[in-house]
């Protein structure tokens, strides 16, 4: 009994600092270290073609790179897979495409389970009530959609949210036709996700697109 709470009070006493850190993974290309949410694995098929695994749980050997699309490409230039794999494989001349569809797709999947858990709102009316309900976690804009209207609701958003001591996070990488199918409705150009997870399993997603879309050191 008394190793039992003397092992217990050892591990209060471990400091912050030695806890286990969550892993990094060089790229393939840049050679920086950066956490797997900021990589994409890739790994080679069994005739040598190179497939993403956004998942990251593809049997095999794996190569990282950068979550950029530009990063992707000079992969694909320079074929850094075979490399780092030590034999010849294939990488698709279209393969940073594949990955833009792949991440998209993968984000609008989870922004369809939000929506059906009933932490998404469209409409700029809607959005509009959510916002002066102080029940909103992110704001979406259609790439596309005209600015008026997005910086209206953005700055009603980021008013409350600065009285409450909260960070908004505004997502404008998506055009009006991907969050229209996900949503299944036309015209999307204004949305909205609550708390809840299913939402932030969106976001998380919504990040790495962003990311993809936008370039190395985007928010």
């Amino acid at each position: 009994m008394a190793k039992t709470k003397a092992k217990a009070q050892h591990r209060k006493r471990v400091p912050r600092d030695e806890r286990p850190r969550e892993p990094v993974r060089r790229c393939a290309v840049t050679r920086e270290p950066h956490t797997r949410d900021a990589l994409i694995r890739f790994v080679a098929a069994p005739d040598g073609r190179i497939v993403p695994d956004l998942k990251g749980e593809l049997p095999g050997r794996g190569v990282w790179v950068g979550c950029a699309r530009d990063t992707v490409e000079q992969a694909v230039r320079r074929n850094v897979f075979a490399a780092s794999l030590k034999r010849a494989v294939r990488p698709p001349a279209d393969l940073a495409s594949l990955v833009e569809r792949l991440l998209v797709a993968r984000a609008m999947d989870h922004l369809a389970l939000a929506n059906k858990a009933g932490q998404v709102v469209f409409g700029f009316a809607k959005v509009e009530a959510a916002i002066e309900r102080g029940a909103v976690a992110a704001l979406l804009h259609a790439g596309d959609g005209a600015a008026g209207g997005a910086a209206k609701l953005d700055r009603k958003a980021q008013a409350i949210a600065r009285m409450r001591g909260q960070a908004l996070r505004i997502v404008t990488w998506f055009a009006s036709d991907e969050l229209s199918l996900a949503l299944g409705r036309s015209n999307v150009v204004h949305a909205a996700v609550t708390e809840g997870g299913a939402s932030q399993a969106f976001l998380r997603e919504a990040d790495r697109v962003g990311r993809y879309r936008r370039g190395p050191g985007s928010p």
